[in-house]
């Protein structure tokens, strides 16, 4: 039974329509088949006229039979957008700072300026940073010292932050650096702090430092730039400076351990890559896109265009299924010219871009739906009947497309710098081309240098395939649940089927009992994802962009043992992603064991040890109605309360907003009552760090958890003060004995919250936020006592001078998590009621809360109150608008050096993941668990995790940019 014929009775999903709407579509197209058409017709134009309308027919006979060109092409072809067809590109990093060099490359901020060019039009950029003098090298025009090509990478990474803001498309890029420069070390550790995450990492990874590995040797740091302070024979024969020399082992470990954590810095083969490269006569590859499947020169471009393989496939879970080759073959040829005219068709960012492209030609065709094909075919993945069959393919697609561009040649003319012994010579791609077609290209040239890269596809697989498998990889899930986010603000929920499941339901199979060829990437082993990398690259002249996606509790010692291998089986690099254990990954939901983990060993037995959790806490911050004020055109009521106290100390008064809000009742029906949203205190006498104190409870009383606000005020209400107050009492005046100013306060606020209703049946209630703590009361230290980081503070303007204290837990998998706050000194003590608030907020599991927290504070002001003071982890002084902020800020740069948060105040990967649930109940999943990962733009769940070579959202079904 044709493919064709079967999914012509076979309706598009809802995802599929939402993401080519979303992504694709442009005026009044609506449908595949529009867009098609558009591109079809600007492909065409490069065209002789007489032919174009021809060739417009063929491209979208191509298009809608498997050929699928990338998204720059689908989005902006035969469009006005003054955008790049081309999705990637990798452009050069002199050491100079400024201008250029006498060779055409640019300086560092030369280089800057182009990459902002190239961004703003819509293109991903590579870069190798190597060029740059180490840190602490000679800078001899100014007789100083360089600070290292990390320092200026924060410079491209502002830049590239600053461009996603003003347009929608993510700027993508790829940061490189040797294994031999002297700040590889610097290098790995970079993103530990939260910076540079506009950057992709990778290594690029010699066959010497391998081999001093395999040997357990040493290995030289070097550069060409000389040491500030150069000692004797440090200058080797090839010129180049000898910093210092490492055990190889070790710095391969740092780089394995930051990959295992982390998921960064991917791997390059560099000196695989550039023996195998068809131009190596006349270029250097250093560097690669930002998704790792085209290693290009300087101010090469990826223009790009996948073969979906599951349009292919005759009589799909049948008796005999097949693949017909002859029909791939034919829409390979199509796809080639079609790609070859998007290098003539499309706008170019610079000049040096333009000229690379045209004296090269190169393009890079791939395929999709590997995955989805296999199933249909009713062959597991990780078989070696997969491996052989994926193996057919690449050589089948290789052979047509490198007999096409010979076919080109003849008409249109070779590429400028071709010269057919260097373009053929061992070990070069091109080298190992049947003989029939390596004698045609000696004879008539060829058009295009490199043919063959095989990309991740993500949104185009959704929106022109069906939602297929993506690139070389295997389905991730059968199924998920996908939250849409209405134009009224609502959200709503559909379901996402892989292709290939929906297919088979669609043809009668039983999806509640699918067979063992139905193989999902969390079920194979990660060797058989590398050995499919490996059956496949030998046909393939640029690379491939693979992920392998492995457990959480997949062994270190076997992860490191998959790098080693990937280098001997020659592959030109390897991608892995395994769920960081930062704070989420290590704590369990519903495990077999009921054994709880054992807090350290400095803690007494009084600790309240729940680090294991009876069900999946949602993030905090979602627990929130407004993560700020709600606008309130109208204007909103406040009640008020003037605090007197008898003893003659200064009077102020308290004001607590309120709101009304819908509720159902149990008829139906719906009324409204009146919430607390807000609290603030009011008059030039009132307590200092009281402001402070209600500006944090606003945030708690914003949440949809009350019994979390109870805590709060219970612990504010036993906060002593230097002595009691006693004072008048809502709602009668009566006269009581408070324990403080904080007491007094917290006890008023909680009498007009009882008086709204807000605590009325509260077992009732739901309790995000409590269920989020990973403990309710403090962990009190034994006799051994636990660490605390401390910092001075000092502001001459108030004349307060105390110790900031942030005592710190040591989780089991070694993460370091402030948990408690305190101060000693000269201080308000009104700020120990804002320290006991802040320590509640630390206990909770995803720390964007106490991030947003501290955020908050930042611009906290005080009349008389600002000061000069040091910024925290910089050599420069600012003024603080008040003691409460800089405290505020000295605590969000303690949580930074920790690896929690950014400096934005944001959780760091896995640092904000709630807990991952347990795996599955008996069988096989069909649905996807969450993974903890960065937090999603979409949903703000840290379960955004790399899927196919791109981001997708495991919680929310959000499919983000590849690279």
């Amino acid at each position: 039974m044709k493919i064709e014929n079967i999914l012509a009775a076979l309706p598009e999903q809802e995802v599929t329509i939402d993401v080519l709407v979303e992504k694709y579509a442009k005026g009044d197209e609506r449908t595949p088949h529009e867009i098609r058409q558009r591109v079809a017709k600007a492909l065409a134009s490069v065209e002789k006229p007489a032919e174009q309308e021809r060739w417009a027919g063929e491209y979208l006979w191509a298009m809608e039979n498997g050929f699928i060109p990338a998204g720059r092409i689908n989005s902006a072809a035969g469009t006005d957008l003054k955008a790049t067809l081309i999705n990637c590109f990798v452009q050069p990093i002199g050491d100079a700072v400024w201008g250029y060099a006498e060779d055409g490359t640019p300086g560092i901020y030369a280089a800057l300026q182009e990459a902002a060019e190239t961004m703003r039009r819509g293109g991903g950029v590579g870069y190798d940073f190597s060029a740059i003098r180490p840190r602490g090298a000679l800078v001899k025009g100014t007789h100083s010292r360089a600070s290292g090509p990390v320092s200026y990478m924060r410079v491209f990474d502002k830049s590239c932050e600053t461009l996603e803001s003003a347009g929608s498309r993510r700027g993508a890029q790829m940061g490189v650096l040797r294994v031999d420069h002297p700040d590889i070390e610097e290098f790995v550790h970079a993103k530990r702090d939260g910076s540079l995450s506009n950057f992709n990492m990778s290594v690029a990874v010699t066959d010497a430092f391998m081999t001093a590995v395999d040997i357990d040797g040493q290995f030289e740091l070097v550069h060409e730039v000389q040491p500030f302070e150069a000692v004797a024979d440090a200058q080797r024969e090839d010129g180049k400076w000898v910093y210092r020399s490492i055990r190889a082992r070790e710095l391969w470990d740092q780089i394995m351990r930051s990959t295992y954590n982390h998921a960064e810095p991917g791997v390059i083969f560099i000196d695989k890559v550039n023996a195998d490269n068809n131009l190596g006569y006349c270029e250097s590859i250093a560097a690669s896109n930002p998704c790792g499947e085209q290693f290009l020169p300087p101010y090469g471009c990826c223009d790009l265009g996948s073969l979906n393989l599951t349009r292919f496939v005759s009589d799909p879970f049948g008796d005999k299924p097949v693949f017909d080759f002859e029909r791939f073959s034919r829409v390979t040829a199509v796809s080639v010219r079609a790609l070859d005219n998007v290098l003539d068709l499309t706008l170019w960012p610079l000049p040096q871009q333009d000229r690379e492209a045209k004296e090269k030609r190169r393009v890079g065709l791939g395929f999709t739906g590997l995955g989805n094909a296999l199933t249909m075919l009713k062959l597991r993945y990780d078989s070696a009947e997969a491996r052989a069959f994926a193996s057919k393919v690449a050589q089948t697609m290789r052979d047509s497309a490198y007999g096409t561009s010979v076919e080109l040649a003849k008409e249109r003319g070779a590429f400028p710098l071709f010269n057919a012994d260097g373009y053929l010579a061992e070990p070069h791609s091109a080298s190992r081309l049947p003989a029939k077609l390596k004698a045609e290209i000696r004879k008539h040239g060829i058009r295009n240098s490199h043919l063959m890269s095989i990309a991740p596809t993500g949104t185009i697989s959704i929106a022109f395939a069906g939602n297929a498998s993506g690139g070389i990889e295997p389905a991730f899930s059968w199924t998920y649940t996908r939250k849409k986010r209405m134009p009224d603000g609502s959200k709503r929920e559909y379901d996402v089927e892989d292709f290939a499941y929906r297919l088979y339901r669609h043809m009668g199979g039983n999806t509640a009992a699918l067979p063992e060829y139905f193989t999902a990437a969390m079920d194979i082993d990660a060797l058989d994802h590398m050995r499919m990398s490996a059956a496949v690259q030998p046909y393939i002249d640029s690379a491939i962009s693979k992920t392998v996606n492995v457990a959480e509790d997949y062994p270190y010692e076997e992860f490191k043992a998959l790098y080693l291998e990937a280098w001997k089986a020659g592959l030109k690099g390897i991608t892995t992603y395994r769920p960081n254990a930062v704070i989420g990954s290590v704590l369990s939901v519903g495990g077999t064991s009921s054994a709880t983990p054992e807090m350290p060993q400095d803690l007494g037995g009084d600790a309240d040890r729940r680090l294991l959790l009876d069900k999946v806490p949602q993030p905090a911050l979602s627990s929130l109605r407004w993560p700020g004020r709600p606008k309130l055109p109208a204007g909103n009521l406040a009640w008020s309360y003037m605090v007197e106290s008898t003893d003659g100390r200064a009077s102020f008064c308290i004001f607590i907003g309120q709101t009304d809000e819908p509720v159902t009742r149990r008829d139906g029906s719906i009324a409204t009552r009146s919430v607390a949203f807000e609290t603030w205190v009011n008059g030039n006498e009132q307590p200092r760090g009281l402001g402070a104190l209600a500006k944090a409870l606003s945030m708690d009383l914003r949440s949809n958890d009350r019994a979390w606000l109870k805590m709060k005020l219970d612990h504010l209400s036993r906060t002593r003060d230097e002595k009691p107050l006693q004072l008048a009492m809502p709602p009668g005046g009566e006269l009581a004995f408070k324990p403080g100013v904080v007491a007094a306060f917290a006890d008023i606020v909680r009498f007009r919250c009882e008086e709204l209703g807000l605590f009325d049946a509260l077992e009732e209630q739901p309790t995000p936020m409590v269920d989020a703590m990973i403990f309710r009361s403090e962990p009190k230290s034994g006799p051994l006592g636990t660490l605390s980081w401390t910092a001075d503070i000092t502001n001459a303007a108030t004349e307060d001078e105390f110790v900031l204290g942030v005592k710190e837990l040591q989780l089991p998998d070694g993460t370091r998590r402030p948990y408690s706050i305190w101060l000693a000194g000269d201080y308000p003590r009104v700020l120990d009621g804002l320290c006991k608030l802040l320590s509640l907020d630390m206990r909770v599991i995803d720390v964007n809360w106490i991030g947003l927290k501290l955020r908050k504070l930042l611009s906290f002001g005080e009349l008389n109150g600002a000061f000069w003071a040091q910024v925290p982890g910089e050599q420069r002084q600012q003024v603080w608008p008040s003691t409460v902020a800089y405290l505020a800020a000295l605590i969000l740069h303690r949580y930074k050096v920790l690896g929690l948060l950014d400096s934005e105040g944001r959780a760091i990967g896995g640092a904000g993941a709630l807990a991952i649930p347990d795996a599955s109940p008996a069988g096989r999943p069909l649905q996807s668990a969450i993974i903890a990962g960065l937090a999603c733009p979409s949903c703000g769940a840290h379960a955004y995790i790399k899927k196919d070579g791109c981001m997708f959202c495991t919680a929310c079904g959000h499919q983000g940019e590849c690279g």
